[in-house]
C-alpha cells in the first residue's frame, strides 16, 4: 500500500447549495455527460444528459413544485434509482423544500408511517413503487398527501381523492412557466443550514429513525470529501438512491465534480452494465465487492489456473517494488469482467475484508476503504488514492473532529463525530437527539473504534453488535465474521451470543453460516456441518479462550438484507437445537 504523508489535496467544487451546484455544474462542464441510463435494461441505446439539459429539466421541475405551492413543504420521493429520482431530489430541495427519501422496499405500513410522521404534502412515486403506494394511498392514509406524481406517466394509475399528475407533466409546465417569465425558482434565498432532507435509517438492529440533513450538511460533506478523491471521469450508480451513500456521495459528490454518472437498471444488471458501460470507478459497499472478489478466485478455480494466477500476482507485486507496473497488462482477461477499464472502487457502509483490497490492488484495481454514516452525511473518513493504511478507514475529512469516548486498555471506545457534516437530529425525537450528542456536542456513532498515532480510524464493530460475556470480556463480532468470511464455502455469516449447550443460562458465541454451494461442491465437502466445525476449530487454535466459537449453525437461505446489502441482525432467528 502506498503511504505518502505530503500527498496533496485534490481539487474540489465548493457546493453552497443544491441549486447553485446545479447551475455551476451546468456551467463548468456544459459539454459533458451528466447522466446515462437505459429507458429499458434490453435497450441498446443509451440516454445522455449533458449538464445544460440536466440544469434544465431540475429548474423547470422547481419552478412548477413551486407553482403548485410546495415552497418549503415536506415531499417524499419513494422509488427505484432513475433519471427523474435524480431531478426530483435536486428539485425539491433547491425550492426550499424537504426531500424525504423512502426506501421502495419497505412494507406499505412502514412507508405510510414515515409520511405521516413527517407530514409529507406529495409523494414522487417511481414505476417499482406504485403498486404499493396505489393501495397505502387509496383510502384514509396519509392524509397530508393531496398530490400523487409518478416519475413515469401511467395511464390505469389511480389514486383517488388525490391530485395526480406525472414528473414529465411538471415539467413542461415548467418550461413553459419559465420561458413565460416566471422566475419564481431562481428569485427565493435558500437557507443552506435549514432543514432540507429527512433520511430514516436502515435499521439492521430495529426501527430507524428520521435523520435531518440541511444543504450545508450535504454540500460541505462532499466539498470537503472530494478533496480526498481523485474520481475518475464515469461512474455507475448501483447503491440505493434513498440512502446518503447513494444520493449524497453519488449524486451531489460527483456531479459537482463533472463525472458522468451511469444509473444501474437494477441488481440483476449490474455485472452486464459493468462490462457493457465501461466505467472507470464504482462507489460501492462490501457486499458487492466480496461477490467480485469470489467471482475471480473461483473462476481461477473453475478454469484450473488458481496456481498460475497466484504466481502472477506475486510477480507482479515483485515488480511493482522496482517501479515496474504492468498490472493493466498482465490481468486484462482478469479485468474484462469489470469492464476491461475500471481502475477505483470507493467503499464504505461496513467492514472490508483487507484481503480483498489486496486481491484487487494485484490486478490493477485501487480499493478505497472509507467509513460514514447516515448522520454524518455520511462520509466520516477515508483511504486515499495515494495514501492508505491497510485495515483502516482512513484519515478524517476535512473540518470533521473524531474523538473516541471511553477508550479502554487497547484505546479502543465509541466513535464520536464533530463537524459541518453531522446532522441536525432527529425528525420530532428531541430525547433520541439528545442522548446522541454529548455536552461538547459530538455525535455518539454507536460504532466501536480506535485511533492510530496519526489518526488514522480503525473500525471495531457496531456497539448494539457488541457481545459483552458473564467475565465482563467484550467480543465484537464483526472480526470473527471477517476471520469466518475467508473459510472456503462460506457465503455469508453472522456471529452472535446464543445459548450454552452444558448451561442453557449461560451465553456462548455462535457462528450462523450460510453456504456457498457452488464452493461446497466445489470443494467436494459431503458432510458441510462436519466441514464447517473442523474449520472454525482451526480458527478456534489461533484465538484468545475467551473469543472462542462454540456453536456452528448452517441455514438454507440467505440472510434478509436491507437495500444496502446489509444483513439485517434483529430478523434472525437465534434458537438453537
Amino acid at each position: 500500500m502506498n503511504l505518502h504523508k505530503n500527498y496533496p489535496v485534490y481539487k474540489t467544487t465548493f457546493i453552497d447549495d443544491m441549486r447553485s451546484l446545479v447551475e455551476e455544474a451546468a456551467a463548468n462542464f456544459p459539454d459533458r455527460t451528466a447522466l446515462s441510463y437505459k429507458v429499458h435494461p434490453s435497450d441498446t441505446e443509451v440516454v445522455r444528459v449533458g449538464f445544460p439539459q440536466w440544469r434544465d429539466d431540475v429548474r423547470n421541475l422547481g419552478t412548477a413544485l413551486i407553482e403548485k405551492g410546495f415552497r418549503e413543504k415536506n415531499i417524499a420521493l419513494i422509488g427505484e434509482n432513475s433519471y427523474g429520482w435524480c431531478c426530483a431530489f435536486f428539485a425539491i430541495m433547491a425550492t426550499g423544500s424537504v426531500v424525504v427519501p423512502i426506501d421502495k422496499e419497505l412494507p406499505a405500513e412502514d412507508i405510510a408511517g414515515i409520511m405521516d410522521a413527517t407530514g409529507c404534502v406529495a409523494a414522487i412515486i417511481g414505476k417499482s413503487a406504485r403498486g404499493k403506494c396505489e393501495t397505502l394511498l387509496s383510502g384514509d392514509s396519509c392524509p397530508t398527501v393531496r398530490t400523487v406524481v409518478l416519475v413515469e406517466p401511467a395511464a390505469d394509475a389511480s389514486f383517488p381523492g388525490r391530485e395526480l399528475c406525472s414528473l414529465q407533466q411538471l415539467e413542461s409546465e415548467g418550461a413553459a412557466l419559465f420561458a413565460a417569465g416566471n422566475n419564481a425558482y431562481y428569485d427565493y434565498k435558500i437557507d443552506p443550514h435549514r432543514l432540507a432532507s429527512i433520511v430514516y435509517t436502515s435499521g439492521t438492529t430495529g426501527k430507524g429513525k428520521g435523520v435531518m440533513l440541511s444543504q450545508a450538511n450535504i454540500g460541505l460533506d462532499m466539498t470537503l470529501g472530494m478533496y480526498n478523491f481523485d474520481i475518475t471521469r464515469k461512474s455507475l450508480h448501483v447503491l440505493p438512491p434513498h440512502h446518503t451513500f447513494g444520493s449524497t456521495v453519488n449524486y451531489v459528490g460527483h456531479l459537482s465534480q463533472g463525472c458522468e454518472v451511469y444509473i444501474s437498471s437494477g441488481l440483476k444488471h449490474v455485472s452486464d452494465e459493468i462490462r457493457e458501460q465501461h466505467p472507470t470507478h464504482l462507489i460501492l459497499v462490501p457486499a458487492f465487492l466480496e461477490v467480485m472478489n469470489r467471482k475471480i478466485w473461483e473462476g481461477a478455480r473453475k478454469s484450473g489456473k488458481l496456481g498460475l494466477l497466484k504466481a502472477m500476482m506475486a510477480v507482479s507485486n515483485g515488480l511493482r517494488k522496482v517501479g515496474i507496473d504492468v498490472r493493466r497488462k498482465l490481468f486484462k482477461s482478469v479485468l474484462e469482467p469489470f469492464g476491461g477499464k475500471l481502475e477505483l472502487v470507493i467503499c464504505g457502509g461496513a467492514k472490508l475484508d483487507e484481503d480483498i483490497i489486496r486481491t484487487f490492488d494485484a490486478i490493477g484495481i485501487t480499493v478505497l476503504n472509507g467509513y460514514g454514516i447516515t448522520e454524518c452525511s455520511p462520509l466520516i473518513s477515508a483511504n486515499r488514492n495515494k495514501y492508505q493504511k491497510p485495515g483502516s478507514v482512513g484519515l478524517p475529512i476535512m473540518a470533521c473532529r473524531v474523538k473516541i469516548d471511553a477508550p479502554d486498555a487497547n484505546g479502543e471506545g465509541e466513535i464520536c463525530v464533530k463537524g459541518p457534516n453531522v446532522m441536525l437530529g432527529y425528525y420530532n425525537n428531541p430525547e433520541a437527539t439528545a442522548e446522541a450528542f454529548d455536552k461538547d456536542g459530538f455525535f455518539h456513532t454507536g460504532d466501536y473504534g480506535r485511533l492510530d498515532e496519526e489518526g488514522w480510524i480503525y473500525i471495531t464493530g457496531r456497539k448494539k453488535n457488541l457481545i459483552i460475556l458473564s467475565n465482563g470480556k467484550n467480543v465484537y463480532p464483526e472480526e470473527l465474521e471477517a476471520d469466518i468470511q475467508k473459510i472456503g464455502g462460506v457465503a455469508e455469516v453472522v456471529v452472535y451470543a446464543g445459548e450454552s449447550r452444558v448451561n442453557k443460562d449461560k451465553e456462548t458465541i455462535v457462528a450462523e453460516i450460510f453456504p456457498d454451494a457452488d464452493a461446497i461442491q466445489a470443494l467436494g465437502v459431503q458432510d458441510p456441518q462436519a466441514y464447517f466445525e473442523e474449520q472454525i476449530k482451526k480458527l478456534n487454535a489461533k484465538l484468545p479462550p475467551y473469543k472462542i466459537i462454540k456453536r456452528v449453525k448452517l441455514r438454507d437461505v440467505e440472510f434478509q438484507k436491507n437495500t444496502s446489502r446489509k444483513i439485517v441482525r434483529f430478523t434472525i432467528d437465534k434458537t438453537l437445537d
